[in-house]
């Protein structure tokens, strides 16, 4: 079993050469597994003639093309490391991960080179490129890495802070690919997968290894469409894909077609599936969703497995342990908490990150006597499947009441009227906090806070419906699809300015 990414490319190259690996909707590109070699040598090769070394950092900002997995092997083909910028990022969030990485050099698209450009002279970055640019290659160094070598200096998605550069080591992504072909969704050289997100997340990064792994064509669209997905999924045959965030639901906005069933899935993995949403997703297009848990820092740790899926569906369970990892439910000093109760969700196991790029403490804070803490709320129940409760940085305490922000917002979307929603905690002397909600109307719609407050009602406790109340146009997301919370509490938005208060029943 191969544990680093060169060594996957070229068993995959040898047993399924004319086999199609990659195909890019947009473009129509295809290239099969003995040309994604090929070709990942030939980048490799003028890599190493711009310059580029074992252990340096090179940022990439490309949109979804072949350039950025062939960059992203060559890397790793020279011991390099590559730094994904994300391709939303602007002058001072570029600025941030080209300087905190400490790249020497970067290549992206024509679109954002002039960004780059600007960018560099603040940073270590020696020269800025487009794929076009790079020079004609000569010979390749010997190939001497271990799968404990570095690959990535992947930065999180920042939903709560500042992003961090996780350090991602070859074993990272041959552990996640292995165990999605040694065990379920079992994935093989028959099916054909498929991914929406950009290639500058961990996602599509992920699903190139495990098409690596297991020989099958991996579809690459341009970015999540919620009104052509499923029409993409039939046009290639699609049989698994994943997805996350708010993706399930706005599928779920479209309009329905006599075509819903008409495709090839067998099975659905996602993230954080909607648990009052789980059973209409699989009437609706006839196939199962199991979910899955995971984090940039440790890669694939929870997911469901047949046996559980059907006593699961609608239950918020996560499932159990991936292959390669064990999970505890501890309190807030490390203690493992009994079975029901609830606690912090700790992770360990082979392939995580090795820690956070130039930053020793929060590293150090990361982790608990070799288990990484994520940071989220979870119970475990008798027959060892987890169950998320919430974020611990996102619990709203209103009088004495623990709050779960996610909740709140799962009932706000199963109105018609709400495209997508976040729930914050507001300060508030009397009560300690109290409960806003930032909505985004679907369109063509109208509705009153105080309607909305009357439906959550009808499904939360009282103590749990938002006080203050605010429309926006749109909310900052993540590359993960999640809403960044960071950044709407950095404009403000943790406050009830501009907002409507339903106590007062006034506007602020």
């Amino acid at each position: 079993m191969s544990d680093d990414l060169i060594s996957l490319m070229r068993h995959a190259a040898k047993a399924w050469p004319e086999k199609a690996a990659w195909v890019f909707d947009a473009t129509g590109e295809r290239l099969t597994f003995a040309d994604v070699a090929d070709r990942t040598d030939s980048v490799a090769a003028s890599l190493h003639a711009l310059g580029v070394r074992r252990g340096d950092r090179v940022a990439v900002m490309l949109d979804n093309r072949p350039e950025f997995p062939l960059l992203w092997l060559a890397l790793a083909r020279l011991g390099a490391v590559l730094v994904p910028v994300n391709i939303n990022y602007r002058e001072l969030d570029g600025e941030h991960v080209l300087a905190h990485s400490g790249a020497r050099f970067a290549v992206a698209g024509e679109q954002f080179v002039e960004l780059l450009r600007t960018i560099a002279p603040r940073t270590s970055v020696e020269r800025v490129l487009t794929p076009s640019e790079l020079p004609d290659g000569g010979e390749l160094p010997p190939y001497a890495l271990v799968p404990e070598s570095p690959t990535n200096i992947q930065y999180t998605s920042g939903t709560t802070g500042a992003p961090k550069g996780c350090v991602l080591p070859h074993r990272y992504w041959t552990t996640l690919a292995h165990g999605l072909v040694s065990h379920f969704p079992n994935i093989s050289a028959d099916d054909t997968i498929l991914t929406a997100q950009p290639f500058h997340y961990i996602d599509p990064q992920w699903n190139v290894a495990l098409g690596l792994a297991s020989g099958a064509t991996l579809v690459v669209l341009d970015r999540f469409h919620p009104s052509t997905f499923w029409q993409k999924v039939r046009e290639h045959g699609v049989t698994w894909f994943y997805c996350l965030g708010l993706m399930p639901t706005l599928l779920l906005r479209m309009p329905p077609s006599e075509a819903d069933r008409d495709h090839r899935v067998r099975a659905v993995s996602a993230s954080a599936i909607p648990k009052d949403l789980h059973a209409e997703l699989e009437r609706r297009w006839g196939a199962p969703w199991f979910e899955a848990f995971g984090m940039t820092e440790t890669g694939g740790d929870i997911r469901m497995y047949p046996e559980d899926h059907d006593e699961c569906v609608g239950t918020g369970c996560l499932g159990r342990p991936a292959p390669g990892r064990e999970v505890m439910i501890a309190d807030d000093r490390g203690r493992p908490l009994p079975r029901g109760e609830e606690g912090e969700l700790l992770v360990r196991g082979v392939g995580l990150m090795h820690g956070y790029h130039d930053d020793p403490e929060a590293t150090a804070k990361a982790f608990r006597g070799g288990w990484f803490r994520t940071g989220d709320v979870a119970r475990m129940d008798e027959q060892g499947r987890v169950f998320y409760i919430g974020r611990t940085k996102d619990m709203i305490r209103r009088s004495g009441e623990n709050i779960v922000a996610d909740e709140v917002e799962r009932a706000l979307l199963l109105h018609p009227s709400v495209r997508t929603a976040a729930v914050l905690g507001v300060p508030d002397e009397l009560r300690g906090e109290e409960v806003k909600a930032l909505v985004v109307l679907a369109d063509g719609h109208d509705v009153t806070p105080d309607e909305l407050a009357e439906h959550c009602g009808t499904k939360l406790a009282y103590f749990k419906v938002p006080r203050y109340w605010a429309f926006v146009d749109s909310l900052p997301l993540t590359a993960s699809e999640r809403v960044a919370k960071g950044e709407l509490r950095k404009a403000g938005a943790a406050t009830p300015e501009d907002s409507y208060d339903r106590v007062e029943q006034r506007w602020r």
